[in-house]
């Protein structure tokens, strides 16, 4: 399991139990490049602390879960479509047919798999609260 990473930020929203909190990007996001914008990011971080908007805190962001869900979202529809074109083949010889609409469908099919289950693992990733970032401490 990877070291945490912290984060210092902005609270700019507060609803319930979350924050809102704008942060600057560190070295790891600049090298993805996945988050939009230059220079800043909004994460929905789970708020014990009871933080107002306005208000400079820390944020605490587990290193494992970004890696696992750009992963998720970045390579596992290139491999699922990829296996699916596999199989799309090996069942269209065995039937003895031409292979080129079953390696369209396998393909197809196995991609809107990998969107289904990428909505699937976002969903449980918000309501989850190990993986969601989460306020740490309250900066004066």
């Amino acid at each position: 399991m990877g070291k945490e990473a912290e984060q210092e930020g902005v609270v700019i929203e507060v609803n319930d139990d979350t924050a809102k909190v704008k942060t600057s990007r560190h070295n790891d996001c600049a090298n993805c490049g996945a988050c939009p914008g230059n220079s800043a990011m909004v994460l929905e971080a789970y708020n014990d602390l009871s933080a107002k908007a306005g208000q400079r805190v820390v944020v605490k962001i587990q290193p494992d879960n970004m890696l696992k869900a750009a992963f998720i979202v970045y390579v596992l529809p290139l491999v699922a479509s990829l296996l699916g074109v596999i199989a799309g083949t090996v069942l269209a010889e065995k039937l003895g047919i031409s292979a080129v609409w079953f390696q369209i469908g396998g393909g197809c099919s196995t991609f809107l798999l990998s969107i289904w289950y990428i909505r699937y693992y976002d969903y449980h990733a918000r309501t989850n609260a190990k993986s969601r970032p989460r306020v740490i401490k309250i900066l004066k």
